[in-house]
């Protein structure tokens, strides 16, 4: 009889589970949250993009703040040319068409030239041909290190010399 009774928690416990993420979903489908954060995205971007409309409303104010408060934010570090050649260094290597499309756009939308963003996407490319040689080679990263760390050295001692 003991067995029976410290299973009846774990039971309850269980069906209880069960039953709220059957339920959850629905009782959180036209979350106000969501109905908020739509309003936010459509009173900021003048339309609500399908990117953010087919995202599950449980996390659209998450990522709706993440993408407002990072990318759309002209209080950052980076400024907003930036912050886009570098969405598009990265969609390119991811790839992602939407991405490289929405990125190139977006920069030229800030000031960047066609010569800059030719650039942003061959730095991709460097980075990507160098990590594939250390990566594949598995090159030790602790002499990686040192030789990094003493071949900037010598550039910021050439540097200096240079202001003289």
């Amino acid at each position: 009889m003991a067995k029976f009774t410290s299973k009846v928690p774990i039971l309850a416990l269980a069906t209880a589970f069960v039953a709220f993420s059957l339920v959850a979903p629905r009782a959180m489908a036209g979350d106000p949250p969501a109905k908020a954060t739509y309003r936010d995205i459509e009173q900021t971007l003048g339309s609500v993009p399908g990117m953010f409309k087919v995202f599950p409303e449980i996390g659209i104010a998450g990522a709706w703040g993440e993408f407002e408060s990072v990318q759309l934010n002209s209080a950052t570090a980076l400024d907003g040319k930036t912050k886009e050649l570098l969405g598009l260094a990265v969609a390119a290597q991811i790839p992602c068409q939407y991405c490289v499309y929405f990125h190139t756009a977006a920069a030229k939308l800030h000031g960047a030239t066609d010569e800059e963003i030719r650039e942003a996407v061959a730095m991709a490319a460097i980075t990507r041909h160098w990590s594939t040689v250390l990566n594949g080679m598995q090159v030790d990263p602790v002499v990686f290190r040192r030789e990094t760390d003493a071949v900037l050295a010598h550039a910021a001692k050439m540097a200096k010399a240079k202001v003289k």
